[in-house]
């Protein structure tokens, strides 16, 4: 059985500790007394479907060129981020600190409140609607969960949601190929990935 990989969290910097910091400029502050109750996990490829490239990071830091490839174009011009990125091979990539808000979620809702991004954090993993996400890729996510549960204790079990959820029928992410249950079990006291 492999070893639970280790992530903490620098609360004092909102910094993953075990996270390569690439700051992205789209960010801001969370609004005077938000609280961060909600994790939002999100699914990308650049272009959709293409792992491993630099492309993600060029996205979150508008550096992505359009003329590049034809769907970069599409995206010109789009200012978005996360806070973190999870590689196929698990390597994270922090883009926000964790107490700022990322512009992760865009037009969405939950529970009845609007605007997900002014209370919640949002975690990207490389990887596309119906092609699996990769065992080290849920093992790291399961970790960073567990770590961000620790630091927030307003981020209750249940608020652990998909992008499709906070804005249904305008994003399918992470997908059906998302094993929500495997997550689950990684994250339940005692699992292992």
């Amino acid at each position: 059985m492999a070893q639970r990989p280790e992530v903490t969290i620098d609360l004092g910097r909102g910094l993953i500790n075990e996270a390569r910091f690439v700051p992205s400029p789209n960010q801001d502050p969370r609004p005077p007394g938000a609280t961060i109750d909600l994790i939002v996990v999100h699914g990308i490829g650049l272009p959709p479907g293409v792992f491993g490239g630099p492309w993600v990071e060029r996205l979150f830091t508008n550096e992505l060129p359009a003329d590049e490839h034809p769907f970069f174009a599409t995206l010109a011009g789009l200012k978005v981020s996360a806070h973190v990125f999870v590689r196929r091979d698990g390597t994270l990539v922090q883009f926000v600190p964790l107490h700022a808000r990322a512009w992760h979620a865009g037009v969405s809702a939950w529970r009845y409140r609007t605007a997900c991004n002014d209370f919640s954090i949002g975690i990207e993993l490389e990887g596309a609607d119906e092609v699996a996400y990769e065992p080290g890729q849920y093992a790291v996510l399961a970790a960073l969960i567990g770590a961000l549960r620790r630091a927030y204790p307003t981020l209750a079990g249940d608020a652990l949601v998909g992008h499709s959820d906070v804005a249904p029928g305008r994003k399918t992410d992470p997908g059906p190929s998302f094993d929500w249950a495997h997550l689950g079990a990684l994250i339940a006291p005692g699992g292992a990935p």
